[in-house]
């Protein structure tokens, strides 16, 4: 019997496990990194996920163009130009940004959630910017977007940008926080609104309180919730922007502002608000948009949306738009030449400089009117300024002419005849049509040193009527006073 069964197991069939090794599956989700004016191409299948797939190309082909699909709407609001492509048998994205930087969440072609984003930073270096900021008098900041919040942070961005932010609303919502009346109690030696005499005949004529009327009222009085909420916000913001105070100028401005507006609300018990705070302050008859914007920049650093203990900006969509930045920019530079050779300053980001355009008859035509960036006024010479946040102006001034391609020619031509039409909107005996492009430091330098700041020509129009042509770099830095000395120039000594 023993025999029997050994002769069965000798005869079975040995099993085999084969292991088959799968490659990993990479997770999903997360933020890619572009820049602005800038064309960058991303693998799908890196970015997306698709490799579980029978074939994995084409499912990251999909998921990709579901995923352009679905967000078209935020990218065209981004200037963010998107296709898919094959690269090699690989599907790729290829993104095409404008001069929009900030922060965007997308949908996810699986979930449908904001499961991924893109972070747009601009061409030159955070502590440029910031010194830009800076100078300028944070009269351009990122906006904050009411968006949902990106899928985790992006520690390239400097915590202080979005300080800059908040301080800003702060400082608005004090100048227009007025006071509202409230019903106060209180025992007064005079009658005063309603009185309570039957408390002042059983609790205070006892007690020899005969001067003690426990009086209602309405009284004009400052909302102390708001203020000492106004006074919460600050010094979180101080308390995180101390830790910053190597990151540059812009940070030692954003505290100096910080305590002068907490000198402002230092009568006030800083107190956390709560959600029933809110509701009451929404709620009011009449919110301004400054009103508005004021109370959600407190409910971000109440909650630490976006902020993660006020130690990153993690989260929060925001946008910035670079060409706007740059005219205020140029803005700032003008109003310090006006200052010192006597002249008007007009901004176009004001609606100062606007000319309508009168077609005939008034359906007709196309563009509605002409809008300079900045234009200096003096009795007899106007000098026009057009901004220009492209990256070809650097490429101008240090190849030249020839070394440009095709391309980059017939953008810097339509530049040109964009700034030589803002000429004839005026009739004084100069004008000045300048062409101003952004410079790194280290190009301005460079092109200080070989005396091209400022280039210039003249245009021979009538011998009554002098019309000249300048192009001129402006660097992103805190120290422009060679620009600045540049465009002084400009405006006293014509060519000749």
């Amino acid at each position: 019997m023993a025999a029997s069964r050994t002769a069965k197991a000798k005869k079975r069939k040995p099993v085999y496990v084969t292991w088959r090794r799968t490659e990993p599956v990479r997770p999903v989700g997360g933020c890619q990194r572009l820049v602005d004016s800038c064309e960058t191409t991303l693998l799908a299948a890196d970015w997306l996920g698709g490799r579980e797939g029978r074939n994995p190309e084409d499912l990251a082909e999909r998921r990709a163009e579901s995923l352009l699909k679905s967000n078209a709407g935020i990218l065209r609001e981004f200037n963010i130009e998107a296709d898919v492509r094959r690269r090699e048998g690989k599907a790729a994205i290829t993104f095409l940004t404008g001069s929009r930087v900030g922060a965007l969440p997308l949908l996810s072609p699986i979930t449908a959630r904001p499961d991924f984003g893109l972070v747009v930073e601009p061409r030159f270096s955070w502590s440029s910017i910031g010194d830009v900021l800076n100078a300028t008098g944070f009269r351009v900041v990122p906006q904050l977007l009411p968006l949902p919040e990106l899928p985790y942070s992006d520690r390239r961005i400097p915590p202080w940008v979005l300080s800059s932010i908040v301080l800003v609303r702060m400082k608005h919502l004090l100048d227009q926080l007025s006071r509202r009346f409230v019903t106060a109690k209180s025992d007064l030696c005079f009658p005063k609104g309603s009185v309570d005499w039957s408390a002042y005949a059983t609790t205070r004529l006892p007690r020899a309180q005969a001067l003690a009327l426990p009086c209602t009222y309405p009284d004009l009085r400052d909302d102390e919730t708001l203020r000492g909420a106004i006074h919460f916000v600050l010094r979180e913001h101080r308390s995180s922007l101390m830790g910053q105070r190597f990151a540059g100028v812009v940070v030692m401005e954003l505290l100096a502002l910080c305590d002068s507006l907490l000198a402002r609300v230092s009568g006030s018990i800083p107190i956390r608000p709560r959600g029933t705070d809110f509701t009451g302050w929404h709620r009011q008859s009449i919110v301004s948009r400054v009103f508005s914007e004021g109370l959600q920049a407190i409910e971000w650093t109440v909650d630490e949306r976006g902020l993660a203990g006020l130690s990153e900006l993690a989260g929060l969509s925001w946008r910035l738009d670079m060409e706007t930045f740059f005219e205020g920019w140029v803005e700032t530079l003008a109003e310090q030449v006006g200052r010192e050779v006597g002249a008007s300053v007009q901004a176009g980001r004001k609606e100062q400089t606007r000319v309508a355009l009168d077609w005939r008859p008034s359906f007709v035509g196309s563009q509605k009117s002409l809008l300079p960036d900045v234009v200096l006024s003096t009795p007899d010479t106007t000098v026009v300024f057009d901004a220009k946040y492209k990256e070809h102006g650097e490429e101008i001034q240090q190849f030249g002419w020839r070394a440009l391609a095709d391309e980059v020619r017939e953008r810097h031509r339509a530049d040109l005849l964009q700034v030589l039409a803002y000429s004839t909107l005026y009739d004084t005996r100069r004008v000045v049509s300048c062409l101003v492009y952004p410079c790194r430091p280290d190009t301005f330098a460079d092109l200080l040193a070989r005396d091209r700041v400022v280039s210039r020509a003249i245009v021979h129009a009538t011998p009554k009527r002098t019309v000249e042509l300048a192009l001129a770099a402006v660097p992103l830095a805190a120290n422009v006073r060679p620009a600045v000395e540049g465009v002084r120039e400009l405006v006293l000594r014509p060519i000749g």
